[in-house]
């Protein structure tokens, strides 16, 4: 195996190209901005001969066990980072052995949720070479595959991880073939590794039998260790992008996570922060998705969630965290990570909290008690106009009153931010508590009734001054 591997002794981060389901020969229309993501490993990192074993599962589990652990851990993706994206391991012991039941229970979890599983085939230790270890059982993997999950559309299918030991003729052949051989999965839900290690993205989009795939690309700063600043990283990136950015996604990108390293301040002297940095920027500034490596591996240096002993997640690094939310789109403003608040009613003392932490266009708003989680925070985006938008930390979508209605008790959702006045408010002082006033109608957020419980429901309501139209915002 290429030395590149042992370097870091984890697999690359793949950079996966995203977007809509569509008929086999059209193009991908979508930018991949879709797909925020973290790799979900085994602690050998996935090339191993025999059964995978994700984090903080076990083979004696059963389907049930397997869900209620992995909704631990996905739900930790989810509340911690943002995430809406699961990239997972496959391999024919796993799949054709009796633990395979099980397994399903972490892809099943996670497409419950609305979350994007890549499922991603990774050869053998044994026989690591960037090939198919057996081209028949390799087959014979993916048809049981294909057959469970062809139409789940949360579900995405990776063929060959890092195909590095293939001409690229060979490569898109065989890629070609599995296009061929499972012709009723929307191409829209295939991701082809660029050639080599994800890195030759080109030799995928110009090929025609490709046309409407997703296109998976890998980075790491030992990739090209003689790239030293933020400006090469993603002149680098943005290369070997080309003319398919609508249909690349980075399925593997990362660096130390444990030792302290801060990824929010420019370094001249360290070139992972350049290259976290450098491709952060460079990806949110192209629209691609990014897929973490890893969220959870455990005893890997790079990895950004570490499991606790009640199967939840912790945090490794708040700066990485910051980057990887930067290269999703979210947490706008520049390279440096917003200022986010908790927001809460005068009237109840309750924090203004995104549902179930959605990340779905019209998930309500409502009140409910200070918890921590990233549906309850905040930030203010200055719009240099006398109003903000308010913008979730868990979702990056913006506070909105639905359908830019002007009525009183008109519902307040989260939607995808855009320009509309209905997202944009002014932060009024009232005494020592303040207003927030819906810019189109001239309406206040209100916590309906004057409700002191969980779950009371926030509207926009004609300002009156009551105590349930003023809030506080903490920093948090």
């Amino acid at each position: 195996m290429a030395p590149v591997k042992t370097l870091r002794n984890a697999t690359i981060l793949v950079l996966v190209a995203a977007g809509l389901a569509v008929p086999a020969a059209t193009p991908a229309v979508a930018a991949t901005a879709g797909f925020r993501g973290v790799n979900w490993a085994d602690q050998r990192d996935n090339f191993v001969d025999d059964t995978l074993v994700l984090g903080g599962l076990s083979t004696s589990d059963s389907y049930a066990t397997t869900q209620t652990k992995a909704n631990g851990i996905l739900d930790g993706f989810v509340n911690n980072l943002g995430a809406n994206t699961v990239r997972m391991p496959v391999n024919y012991a796993t799949v054709s052995g009796s633990y395979w039941n099980s397994y399903t229970g972490a892809i099943d979890a996670a497409t419950a949720k609305s979350l994007k599983v890549i499922l991603s085939y990774w050869e053998g230790a044994s026989s690591r070479n960037g090939t198919v270890d057996n081209t028949t059982q390799y087959w014979s993997m993916w048809q049981t595959i294909v057959t469970k999950y062809s139409g789940n559309a949360n579900v995405y299918f990776e063929p060959f991880n890092e195909p590095y030991g293939y001409s690229d003729t060979d490569w898109k052949n065989l890629a070609a073939s599995w296009l061929t051989t499972y012709s009723g999965v929307p191409r829209g839900r295939v991701i082809i590794s660029g050639a080599g290690y994800n890195q030759r993205l080109t030799t995928i989009g110009s090929d025609t039998r490709f046309d409407g795939t997703l296109i998976s690309r890998h980075t790491y700063q030992f990739f090209d260790s003689s790239r030293t600043t933020e400006d090469s990283w993603r002149e680098s990136l943005r290369t070997s992008v080309g003319a398919y950015r609508d249909r690349v996604l980075i399925t593997e990108f990362g660096a130390p996570m444990t030792d302290g390293r801060n990824y929010n301040t420019t370094s001249t002297s360290d070139s992972f922060v350049a290259f976290i940095r450098g491709t952060a920027a460079e990806a949110r500034a192209e629209g691609l998705g990014t897929v973490y490596w890893p969220g959870v591996r455990i005893a890997d240096p790079y990895r950004l969630q570490e499991i606790t002993s009640s199967g939840g997640l912790t945090t490794t690094n708040a700066s990485g965290r910051d980057q990887l939310r930067y290269s999703w789109g979210l947490d706008g403003g520049g390279n440096v990570a917003l200022t986010h608040y908790r927001v809460d009613n005068r009237n109840s003392g309750k924090a203004m909290d995104l549902v179930s932490a959605s990340l779905a266009d019209s998930a309500e708003v409502k009140q409910y008690a200070w918890n921590g989680g990233l549906n309850q925070k905040w930030a203010f985006e200055d719009l240099g106009t006398g109003y903000v938008r308010v913008v979730n930390q868990n979702s990056g979508k913006c506070l909105d009153v639905a359908s830019a209605s002007t009525a009183d008790s008109a519902n307040v959702i989260q939607y995808t931010c855009g320009s509309g006045t209905n997202q944009q408010w002014q932060w009024v002082a009232s005494g020592s508590y303040y207003l927030l006033k819906a810019r189109h109608s001239g309406k206040c957020l209100d916590v309906v009734g004057a409700s002191t419980a969980d779950g009371g429901d926030i509207t926009q309501y004609t300002c009156n001054g009551g105590t349930n139209q003023q809030w506080s915002r903490t920093a948090a």
